[in-house]
């Protein structure tokens, strides 16, 4: 259990920064490049396929596991595409995405803020998590239900940077505190064992990492997440305006077989955790019933907003982010809501 818990904090804390990259397992037979010379997408056998690199940063994990399904199901097949996972650094994906040497990555809408605002053409075009997962946990004598209470406080995170940050930030903000009212703590990727050991008072970590560490200990914990107070467009599909313009039908195929691929995943979740083992067989074993505990506290960040169509984001959400990053200084200009993303691919499911 030592073992497993180290591995999701490691993973989960590190979601949309940056972990050690690894090689993919192999998931694709396409030698095909995916460069700007590249033709379209077509159905049919591989040969025809367009052969994609998707950047989703970090390690293989069960979190992962509608891409798993949607290349084992063949709905990425389906849609023209070969599919092959990238685990890296999210923010080289960024840039490698807005130079275009790349096609698309997965990442957060904070991500897309900083980087349009750094002159990054690059664009969010179909969500995947419908909330933002970074969560303020607590155990409960700690006594934090609420963003106040973290007053005189003392709060781990990893350090002042990435997903965390921003969400400790949105918080303070909520409350109406600054930094100079908590005592805060860096206590790198140890966020379940910080609190549990009652070394901080709170941590910022995600919801599906240390909440869930401490459950399977036993550890009660209280939970306070972001998105009550701010909604910041959560993990999602992002290309650039190179290949919007180019080659729309590619970021037609990609949306539409991903947003297939996490719709097939929530209505068969036993099936979608027995594929995804077989793309991480190291989750299995010893370590199933913790990584089949995190993969079921995945999925309703995966469930679409009621009265949403499955991919869509919101214009509000995306100006109340912008204004939000530039407020707090992460981003040094105020990015116009409707340059971060677009609507247009997402489709009514049949």
């Amino acid at each position: 259990m030592r073992k497993f818990v180290f591995s999701v904090l490691l993973f989960c804390a590190l979601l949309f920064t940056a972990c050690t990259p690894v090689a993919a397992p192999a998931q694709s037979g396409s030698t095909q490049s995916d460069s700007p010379q590249s033709d379209s997408p077509q159905s049919g056998d591989a040969s025809e396929r367009r052969a994609v690199t998707l950047g989703v940063g970090f390690i293989p994990s069960v979190q992962f596991a509608p891409f798993y399904v949607g290349m084992e199901k063949g709905f990425f097949a389906e849609a023209g595409i070969d599919l092959s996972l990238d685990y890296g650094y999210e923010n080289d994906y960024l840039k490698l995405v807005g130079v275009n040497e790349s096609r698309f990555l997965i990442g957060s809408g904070d991500q897309v803020i900083l980087g349009r605002a750094q002159g990054l053409p690059v664009r969010y075009v179909a969500a995947w998590y419908t909330r933002y997962p970074v969560v303020l946990f607590a155990q409960e004598e700690a006594g934090i239900t609420r963003p106040a209470d973290m007053a005189g406080k003392t709060i781990g995170l990893p350090g002042p940077f990435g997903a965390s940050y921003v969400a400790l930030r949105g918080l303070l903000e909520a409350a109406g505190l600054t930094e100079a009212d908590i005592t805060l703590e860096s206590i790198g990727f140890t966020q379940a064992a910080a609190v549990s050991e009652g070394l901080v008072d709170g941590a910022l970590d995600y919801a599906v990492n240390g909440p869930v560490v401490l459950a399977l200990e036993g550890v009660d914990t209280t939970v306070v997440a972001l998105d009550d107070y701010l909604t910041i467009p959560a993990n999602g599909l992002i290309t650039n305006e190179a290949t919007l313009a180019e080659e729309p039908e590619l970021v037609a195929a990609m949306v539409q077989a991903m947003t297939r691929a996490i719709a097939y995943t929530l209505a068969n979740p036993d099936e979608a955790f027995a594929i995804a083992l077989q793309y991480v067989p190291e989750a299995g074993g010893e370590n199933e019933t913790a990584n089949r505990a995190v993969f079921d506290a995945s999925l309703p960040f995966w469930t679409p907003s009621s009265g949403r169509m499955p991919g869509a984001t919101a214009l509000e959400d995306w100006q109340a982010a912008a204004e939000f990053m530039q407020r707090i200084g992460l981003a040094d200009v105020l990015v116009p809501a409707a340059e971060l993303f677009t609507n247009e691919f997402i489709v009514e499911e049949e």
